[in-house]
Protein backbone atom coordinates (compact mmCIF):
# COMPACT_ATOMS: atom_id res chain seq x y z
CA UNK A 1 0.00 0.00 0.00
CA UNK A 2 1.45 3.13 -1.14
CA UNK A 3 2.11 5.92 1.87
CA UNK A 4 0.21 8.77 2.64
CA UNK A 5 2.45 11.95 2.41
CA UNK A 6 -0.20 13.34 5.53
CA UNK A 7 0.89 11.00 7.64
CA UNK A 8 4.57 11.34 7.62
CA UNK A 9 6.68 13.43 9.97
CA UNK A 10 7.13 17.05 9.27
CA UNK A 11 10.65 16.34 8.58
CA UNK A 12 9.81 13.80 5.87
CA UNK A 13 7.02 16.51 3.99
CA UNK A 14 10.02 19.44 4.08
CA UNK A 15 12.15 16.81 2.05
CA UNK A 16 9.63 14.40 0.01
CA UNK A 17 6.39 16.26 -0.05
CA UNK A 18 4.96 17.51 -3.53
CA UNK A 19 7.25 15.59 -5.40
CA UNK A 20 7.03 15.22 -9.14
CA UNK A 21 10.26 13.08 -10.60
CA UNK A 22 10.34 13.63 -14.75
CA UNK A 23 11.33 10.19 -16.70
CA UNK A 24 15.11 11.31 -16.10
CA UNK A 25 14.49 10.18 -12.05
CA UNK A 26 16.46 13.66 -10.73
CA UNK A 27 16.73 13.37 -6.91
CA UNK A 28 16.40 17.70 -7.13
CA UNK A 29 13.12 18.89 -7.97
CA UNK A 30 13.40 19.82 -11.66
CA UNK A 31 12.81 23.61 -12.65
CA UNK A 32 10.88 24.44 -15.38
CA UNK A 33 11.62 27.73 -16.45
CA UNK A 34 8.78 27.91 -19.16
CA UNK A 35 6.04 30.79 -19.60
CA UNK A 36 3.86 28.23 -21.78
CA UNK A 37 2.87 24.81 -22.57
CA UNK A 38 1.97 22.59 -25.38
CA UNK A 39 -0.77 20.68 -26.53
CA UNK A 40 -0.83 17.28 -28.59
CA UNK A 41 -3.36 18.69 -30.66
CA UNK A 42 -6.43 20.66 -30.84
CA UNK A 43 -8.32 18.73 -28.67
CA UNK A 44 -5.98 18.45 -26.21
CA UNK A 45 -5.84 21.81 -25.40
CA UNK A 46 -9.37 22.71 -25.57
CA UNK A 47 -9.55 19.73 -22.44
CA UNK A 48 -6.93 21.46 -20.42
CA UNK A 49 -8.82 25.13 -20.84
CA UNK A 50 -12.05 23.44 -20.09
CA UNK A 51 -10.39 22.46 -16.68
CA UNK A 52 -8.67 19.08 -17.43
CA UNK A 53 -5.50 17.90 -16.01
CA UNK A 54 -1.51 19.56 -17.01
CA UNK A 55 -0.62 22.78 -17.19
CA UNK A 56 -1.62 26.24 -19.82
CA UNK A 57 0.85 29.29 -18.88
CA UNK A 58 2.49 29.78 -16.33
CA UNK A 59 0.85 32.38 -14.66
CA UNK A 60 -1.81 29.76 -14.09
CA UNK A 61 0.57 27.20 -12.93
CA UNK A 62 3.47 25.01 -13.34
CA UNK A 63 5.52 22.21 -12.47
CA UNK A 64 7.94 23.76 -9.85
CA UNK A 65 5.16 25.88 -8.30
CA UNK A 66 3.24 23.50 -7.78
CA UNK A 67 5.59 21.27 -6.18
CA UNK A 68 6.23 24.49 -3.89
CA UNK A 69 2.35 24.19 -3.04
CA UNK A 70 2.11 20.72 -2.64
CA UNK A 71 4.62 20.30 -0.40
CA UNK A 72 3.71 23.57 1.55
CA UNK A 73 0.09 22.76 2.03
CA UNK A 74 1.51 19.32 3.47
CA UNK A 75 3.54 20.71 6.14
CA UNK A 76 0.78 23.53 7.37
CA UNK A 77 -2.24 20.41 7.27
CA UNK A 78 -4.05 22.20 4.27
CA UNK A 79 -5.82 20.81 1.64
CA UNK A 80 -5.01 23.25 -0.82
CA UNK A 81 -2.23 26.29 -1.79
CA UNK A 82 -1.50 28.99 -3.86
CA UNK A 83 1.54 30.52 -4.03
CA UNK A 84 2.32 34.38 -5.08
CA UNK A 85 4.95 36.17 -5.90
CA UNK A 86 5.51 37.98 -2.50
CA UNK A 87 4.24 37.90 1.34
CA UNK A 88 2.17 40.87 0.81
CA UNK A 89 0.99 39.96 -2.56
CA UNK A 90 -0.38 36.80 -0.64
CA UNK A 91 -2.04 39.61 2.35
CA UNK A 92 -3.56 41.50 -0.61
CA UNK A 93 -5.20 38.66 -2.54
CA UNK A 94 -6.00 36.91 0.41
CA UNK A 95 -8.34 39.71 2.00
CA UNK A 96 -9.99 40.95 -1.62
CA UNK A 97 -10.57 37.44 -2.54
CA UNK A 98 -13.39 37.37 0.23
CA UNK A 99 -14.88 40.80 0.17
CA UNK A 100 -16.40 43.19 -2.57
CA UNK A 101 -17.86 46.96 -2.68
CA UNK A 102 -20.07 47.71 0.68
CA UNK A 103 -18.23 44.57 3.11
CA UNK A 104 -16.19 45.44 6.12
CA UNK A 105 -12.94 43.74 8.28
CA UNK A 106 -11.94 43.57 11.04
CA UNK A 107 -8.37 43.33 12.22
CA UNK A 108 -5.95 43.32 15.24
CA UNK A 109 -4.38 46.54 14.98
CA UNK A 110 -0.59 45.27 15.28
CA UNK A 111 -0.23 44.79 11.61
CA UNK A 112 3.03 44.93 9.50
CA UNK A 113 3.21 48.78 8.08
CA UNK A 114 2.19 47.47 4.33
CA UNK A 115 -0.96 45.65 5.94
CA UNK A 116 -2.11 48.17 7.69
CA UNK A 117 -1.93 50.77 4.27
CA UNK A 118 -3.84 48.11 2.28
CA UNK A 119 -6.81 48.37 5.11
CA UNK A 120 -6.65 51.74 5.73
CA UNK A 121 -5.95 53.33 2.13
CA UNK A 122 -6.05 50.69 -0.25
CA UNK A 123 -9.81 48.97 0.32
CA UNK A 124 -11.62 51.81 1.24
CA UNK A 125 -11.01 52.75 -2.41
CA UNK A 126 -13.33 50.24 -3.83
CA UNK A 127 -16.19 50.38 -0.50
CA UNK A 128 -14.11 48.34 2.07
CA UNK A 129 -14.30 49.46 5.52
CA UNK A 130 -11.87 48.13 8.50
CA UNK A 131 -12.01 48.16 12.20
CA UNK A 132 -9.06 47.64 14.07
CA UNK A 133 -9.30 46.07 17.41
CA UNK A 134 -6.81 45.10 20.73
CA UNK A 135 -6.41 41.75 18.94
CA UNK A 136 -5.68 40.56 22.82
CA UNK A 137 -9.08 41.18 23.86
CA UNK A 138 -12.07 38.91 22.93
CA UNK A 139 -14.85 40.93 23.30
CA UNK A 140 -13.40 43.53 21.04
CA UNK A 141 -13.33 41.67 18.44
CA UNK A 142 -17.26 40.72 19.17
CA UNK A 143 -18.31 44.07 19.19
CA UNK A 144 -16.63 45.13 16.14
CA UNK A 145 -18.62 42.55 14.20
CA UNK A 146 -21.10 43.96 12.03
CA UNK A 147 -24.14 42.72 9.16
CA UNK A 148 -21.78 43.24 6.67
CA UNK A 149 -18.49 41.79 8.22
CA UNK A 150 -16.70 39.41 5.50
CA UNK A 151 -13.12 38.67 6.94
CA UNK A 152 -11.30 38.91 10.04
CA UNK A 153 -7.51 39.77 9.86
CA UNK A 154 -4.35 38.57 12.44
CA UNK A 155 -0.84 38.40 12.99
CA UNK A 156 -0.18 36.20 15.41
CA UNK A 157 2.57 36.66 16.76
CA UNK A 158 2.38 40.08 15.36
CA UNK A 159 4.92 42.24 14.08
CA UNK A 160 7.00 43.86 15.30
CA UNK A 161 5.90 43.84 19.28
CA UNK A 162 5.10 39.57 19.26
CA UNK A 163 1.52 40.42 20.33
CA UNK A 164 -0.27 36.74 20.44
CA UNK A 165 -4.11 36.04 19.89
CA UNK A 166 -6.45 33.55 20.97
CA UNK A 167 -6.65 31.81 17.60
CA UNK A 168 -9.20 29.90 18.29
CA UNK A 169 -11.64 32.45 19.90
CA UNK A 170 -11.09 34.29 17.57
CA UNK A 171 -12.35 31.95 14.84
CA UNK A 172 -15.36 31.52 16.45
CA UNK A 173 -16.70 34.81 16.68
CA UNK A 174 -15.68 35.48 12.74
CA UNK A 175 -17.81 31.86 12.36
CA UNK A 176 -20.77 32.94 14.04
CA UNK A 177 -20.58 36.47 12.14
CA UNK A 178 -20.75 34.42 8.76
CA UNK A 179 -16.86 35.46 7.97
CA UNK A 180 -13.75 34.26 7.55
CA UNK A 181 -10.52 34.31 9.87
CA UNK A 182 -6.97 34.99 7.62
CA UNK A 183 -3.67 34.34 10.09
CA UNK A 184 -0.66 35.77 9.00
CA UNK A 185 1.80 33.07 10.35
CA UNK A 186 5.41 34.22 9.19
CA UNK A 187 6.40 34.26 12.58
CA UNK A 188 5.68 31.29 14.37
CA UNK A 189 5.99 29.25 11.08
CA UNK A 190 4.29 25.57 10.61
CA UNK A 191 6.75 24.28 12.42
CA UNK A 192 5.19 25.97 15.73
CA UNK A 193 1.93 27.04 15.20
CA UNK A 194 -0.87 25.55 13.03
CA UNK A 195 -3.84 28.05 12.39
CA UNK A 196 -6.12 25.88 10.25
CA UNK A 197 -5.96 23.53 13.20
CA UNK A 198 -7.18 26.03 15.33
CA UNK A 199 -10.06 27.47 13.56
CA UNK A 200 -8.59 29.82 11.20
CA UNK A 201 -10.17 29.65 7.59
CA UNK A 202 -7.14 30.42 5.56
CA UNK A 203 -3.13 31.00 6.79
CA UNK A 204 -0.85 33.53 4.80
CA UNK A 205 3.07 33.43 4.50
CA UNK A 206 6.05 36.10 3.47
CA UNK A 207 7.85 32.92 1.72
CA UNK A 208 10.80 35.44 1.71
CA UNK A 209 11.15 34.86 5.36
CA UNK A 210 12.01 31.39 7.33
CA UNK A 211 10.81 29.48 3.95
CA UNK A 212 13.64 30.65 1.71
CA UNK A 213 15.64 31.44 5.09
CA UNK A 214 18.80 32.67 2.91
CA UNK A 215 17.92 36.28 1.82
CA UNK A 216 17.50 34.96 -1.65
CA UNK A 217 14.13 35.21 -3.27
CA UNK A 218 10.45 37.14 -2.73
CA UNK A 219 7.12 34.97 -1.90
CA UNK A 220 3.97 34.16 -0.37
CA UNK A 221 1.27 31.71 -0.31
CA UNK A 222 -2.50 31.30 0.88
CA UNK A 223 -3.64 27.98 2.30
CA UNK A 224 -6.62 26.59 3.21
CA UNK A 225 -9.63 24.32 2.35
CA UNK A 226 -10.05 23.48 -1.33
CA UNK A 227 -13.08 24.71 -1.82
CA UNK A 228 -12.19 27.90 -0.20
CA UNK A 229 -9.17 28.41 -2.19
CA UNK A 230 -10.91 27.99 -5.48
CA UNK A 231 -14.16 29.86 -5.00
CA UNK A 232 -12.31 32.57 -3.42
CA UNK A 233 -9.06 32.69 -4.80
CA UNK A 234 -8.84 30.61 -8.27
CA UNK A 235 -10.13 33.50 -10.52
CA UNK A 236 -8.56 36.39 -8.80
CA UNK A 237 -5.14 34.53 -8.82
CA UNK A 238 -5.59 33.52 -12.68
CA UNK A 239 -6.34 37.02 -13.88
CA UNK A 240 -4.85 39.71 -12.03
CA UNK A 241 -1.48 38.12 -12.37
CA UNK A 242 0.40 37.62 -8.89
CA UNK A 243 2.10 34.18 -9.75
CA UNK A 244 5.21 33.11 -8.44
CA UNK A 245 8.26 32.80 -10.63
CA UNK A 246 9.28 29.11 -11.09
CA UNK A 247 13.04 30.05 -9.81
CA UNK A 248 12.17 31.35 -6.54
CA UNK A 249 9.53 28.23 -6.25
CA UNK A 250 12.42 25.98 -6.85
CA UNK A 251 14.54 27.94 -4.44
CA UNK A 252 11.27 28.11 -1.42
CA UNK A 253 11.19 24.33 -2.55
CA UNK A 254 14.91 23.77 -1.54
CA UNK A 255 14.10 25.95 1.57
CA UNK A 256 11.32 23.91 2.83
CA UNK A 257 14.07 20.80 3.51
CA UNK A 258 16.07 22.55 5.78
CA UNK A 259 12.96 24.98 7.35
CA UNK A 260 12.72 22.57 11.06
CA UNK A 261 16.11 22.11 11.36
CA UNK A 262 16.96 26.04 11.10
CA UNK A 263 13.85 27.13 12.97
CA UNK A 264 14.49 25.07 15.53
CA UNK A 265 18.01 25.77 15.91
CA UNK A 266 17.22 29.58 15.32
CA UNK A 267 14.79 29.43 18.82
CA UNK A 268 17.03 27.66 20.54
CA UNK A 269 19.86 30.64 20.33
CA UNK A 270 17.14 33.47 20.61
CA UNK A 271 15.74 32.00 23.75
CA UNK A 272 19.38 32.47 25.01
CA UNK A 273 19.59 35.51 23.36
CA UNK A 274 16.32 37.02 25.18
CA UNK A 275 17.34 36.15 28.53
CA UNK A 276 21.00 37.98 28.26
CA UNK A 277 18.87 41.59 26.76
CA UNK A 278 16.54 41.20 29.05
CA UNK A 279 18.76 41.16 32.03
CA UNK A 280 20.85 43.92 31.21
CA UNK A 281 20.32 47.04 32.93
CA UNK A 282 19.57 49.16 29.72
CA UNK A 283 16.81 47.03 28.36
CA UNK A 284 13.74 48.65 29.80
CA UNK A 285 11.64 45.61 28.52
CA UNK A 286 12.29 42.77 26.45
CA UNK A 287 9.52 40.97 24.65
CA UNK A 288 10.04 37.02 23.54
CA UNK A 289 7.27 34.59 23.18
CA UNK A 290 9.42 32.02 24.54
CA UNK A 291 9.62 33.88 27.74
CA UNK A 292 7.21 33.44 31.15
CA UNK A 293 7.04 37.12 31.28
CA UNK A 294 5.47 37.50 27.99
CA UNK A 295 2.01 38.88 28.44
CA UNK A 296 0.20 36.14 26.86
CA UNK A 297 2.55 33.48 27.95
CA UNK A 298 -0.28 31.21 29.30
CA UNK A 299 -1.80 31.42 25.62
CA UNK A 300 1.87 30.98 24.15
CA UNK A 301 1.85 27.38 26.36
CA UNK A 302 -1.47 26.11 24.74
CA UNK A 303 -1.49 27.18 21.15
CA UNK A 304 2.73 27.65 19.91
CA UNK A 305 5.17 24.85 20.23
CA UNK A 306 8.08 26.84 20.12
CA UNK A 307 8.53 30.78 20.59
CA UNK A 308 10.37 31.67 17.30
CA UNK A 309 13.69 33.54 16.19
CA UNK A 310 12.24 36.83 16.67
CA UNK A 311 12.98 39.50 19.83
CA UNK A 312 11.65 42.60 20.40
CA UNK A 313 13.56 45.12 23.40
CA UNK A 314 12.74 48.77 24.45
CA UNK A 315 15.54 51.01 24.89
CA UNK A 316 13.62 53.69 26.02
CA UNK A 317 14.50 56.63 23.02
CA UNK A 318 15.79 56.38 19.39
CA UNK A 319 19.11 57.83 20.17
CA UNK A 320 19.81 54.74 22.62
CA UNK A 321 18.16 52.38 19.89
CA UNK A 322 20.88 53.75 17.30
CA UNK A 323 23.47 54.20 19.53
CA UNK A 324 22.55 49.88 19.69
CA UNK A 325 22.14 48.81 15.88
CA UNK A 326 25.57 50.78 15.00
CA UNK A 327 27.42 49.25 17.66
CA UNK A 328 26.52 45.73 16.34
CA UNK A 329 29.06 43.84 14.41
CA UNK A 330 27.68 40.81 13.60
CA UNK A 331 24.21 41.18 13.40
CA UNK A 332 23.88 43.02 9.77
CA UNK A 333 20.95 46.21 10.51
CA UNK A 334 18.24 44.98 8.27
CA UNK A 335 14.19 45.29 7.81
CA UNK A 336 14.13 41.48 6.95
CA UNK A 337 13.54 38.81 9.31
CA UNK A 338 13.37 34.86 9.39
CA UNK A 339 17.33 34.79 7.15
CA UNK A 340 20.44 32.88 8.64
CA UNK A 341 22.26 35.97 9.25
CA UNK A 342 21.18 37.47 12.73
CA UNK A 343 19.46 40.94 11.79
CA UNK A 344 18.45 44.07 13.69
CA UNK A 345 15.98 47.08 12.92
CA UNK A 346 14.10 50.12 13.88
CA UNK A 347 10.39 49.76 13.43
CA UNK A 348 9.54 53.35 13.73
CA UNK A 349 12.00 54.73 11.22
CA UNK A 350 11.75 51.21 8.74
CA UNK A 351 8.98 48.46 8.63
CA UNK A 352 5.94 50.57 10.37
CA UNK A 353 7.65 54.30 9.28
CA UNK A 354 4.62 54.93 7.33
CA UNK A 355 1.67 54.29 10.75
CA UNK A 356 0.64 57.63 11.60
CA UNK A 357 2.44 58.27 15.19
CA UNK A 358 -0.97 57.78 16.95
CA UNK A 359 -1.31 54.05 15.44
CA UNK A 360 1.92 53.18 16.52
CA UNK A 361 1.58 54.48 19.75
CA UNK A 362 -2.32 52.25 20.23
CA UNK A 363 -0.18 49.34 19.64
CA UNK A 364 2.78 50.08 22.35
CA UNK A 365 5.41 51.36 19.66
CA UNK A 366 7.51 53.88 20.73
CA UNK A 367 10.63 55.01 19.42
CA UNK A 368 13.12 52.90 21.59
CA UNK A 369 11.82 49.50 20.26
CA UNK A 370 14.22 47.11 18.70
CA UNK A 371 13.38 44.07 16.77
CA UNK A 372 15.81 41.60 16.36
CA UNK A 373 15.65 38.65 14.33
CA UNK A 374 18.08 35.34 15.27
CA UNK A 375 19.73 34.05 12.38
CA UNK A 376 22.10 30.75 12.65
CA UNK A 377 25.13 32.52 14.32
CA UNK A 378 27.14 31.00 17.26
CA UNK A 379 25.05 32.00 20.65
CA UNK A 380 28.03 32.76 22.13
CA UNK A 381 29.26 35.35 19.44
CA UNK A 382 25.65 36.90 19.32
CA UNK A 383 25.55 36.94 22.96
CA UNK A 384 28.98 39.28 22.90
CA UNK A 385 27.58 41.31 20.15
CA UNK A 386 24.58 42.16 21.35
CA UNK A 387 25.99 42.61 24.69
CA UNK A 388 28.32 45.11 23.58
CA UNK A 389 26.09 46.78 21.89
CA UNK A 390 23.52 47.20 24.59
CA UNK A 391 26.62 48.38 26.79
CA UNK A 392 26.99 51.75 24.10
CA UNK A 393 23.96 52.13 24.36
Amino acid sequence: MAEDPRDWELETQAVRGGLMRTEHGEISEALFLTQSFAYESAASADARFAGGPGFIYQRFGNPTTEMFEQRLALMEGAEACRATASGMAAVHLALMGLVRAGDHIVAGRALFGSCRWILSEWMPRFGVETTYVDATDIAAWKNAVRPNTKAFLVESPANPLLEVTAIGAVAEIAHAAGAKLVVDNVFATPVFQKPLALGADVVVYSATKHIDGQGRVLGGAILGAAELLTSAYKDIHRHTGPALSPFNAWVLLKGLETLELRVRRQTETAAKLADAIASHGKVMRTIYPGRADHPQAALIANQMSGGGNVIAFDLGGREAAWRFLDTLQIVDISNNLGDAKSMATHPCTTTHRSMPEAERLEIGLTEGWIRMSVGLEGPGDLTRDVSRALDAA
